[in-house]
């Protein structure tokens, strides 16, 4: 008979908790939403959903279900900071609904909508966190575009066939530069992300050359991002396009 007590496989969550204190990014992130909720009656802060779930996820646990048992997990309510609740009918940590409601956030708020969040200022934290993860100004920075099939396996909202991919798939917009994630758009698949690059390779470079200056750009795509309006604006501004 085992009675070692409560036990857990998630360890190693406490050592993702270190890098959040390097970057804060659970309290960077939280601020990207607003919360009309009255607060008098709330158990889950955003900064609490929002650091459960991206821990969760880089636990491997994509599937918010599975928060109705890591919910109880010890070392995860350690790593959020959450080892307790005001009420005794509730976990420490949310559950698959309350993790949802704010995923499902719109823009706008609502009745139905009291976290809502805001856009810029989420595609504004990618860059930025690029930005500080530099001790000095680089030479260059090479900007990597580039598309990719996210699969679907139901009948989602903009479900197209792909024929390059061979199957009904999203074709999210992504922006690179080296490790670093600096876009992330979400297409259907008969929209072309190429198209959208422009708009992408405009605001990032503008928010990177406010802080460096003087830095040379790359903007790196295959043949399918080698827009002419594209081209031109690289040419204008002082970037190269490959």
């Amino acid at each position: 008979m085992f009675d070692g007590g409560e036990m857990t496989t998630d360890a190693g969550v406490l050592l993702l908790r270190q890098v959040d204190a390097k970057i804060n990014l659970f309290d960077r992130v939280a601020a990207c939403f607003a919360d009309g909720r009255l607060q008098v009656a709330v158990e889950y802060k955003i900064k609490d959903i929002v650091a459960q779930r991206v821990l969760g996820l880089t636990l491997g646990y994509e599937d918010l279900n599975g928060h109705e048992k890591l919910r109880h997990d010890l070392a995860l309510q350690v790593a959020v900071d959450k080892t307790t609740s005001r009420r005794v009918d509730c976990a420490p940590l949310a559950g698959k609904s309350t993790l949802n409601r704010l995923e499902l956030s719109s823009e706008i708020g609502s009745r139905y909508c009291k976290t809502p969040h805001d856009p810029v200022k989420f595609e504004n934290l990618f860059v930025d966190l690029f930005i500080e993860a530099h001790q000095r100004a680089p030479k260059k920075v090479i900007l990597d575009l580039d598309a990719t099939d996210d699969r679907l396996h139901g009948n989602q909202e903009g479900k197209f066939f792909h024929g390059y991919y061979q199957c009904y798939c999203y074709l999210p917009l992504l922006m690179f530069s080296g490790k670093h994630l600096l876009a992330a758009k979400l297409n259907s698949a008969d929209e072309d992300p190429g198209l959208r690059a422009i708009e992408e390779v405009k605001r990032i470079v503008g928010r990177i050359r406010a802080r460096w200056p003087n830095v040379r750009i790359i903007v790196r795509g295959d043949g399918g991002f080698c827009r002419n309006e594209l081209i031109q604006w690289c040419e204008e501004n002082g970037s190269t396009i490959c």
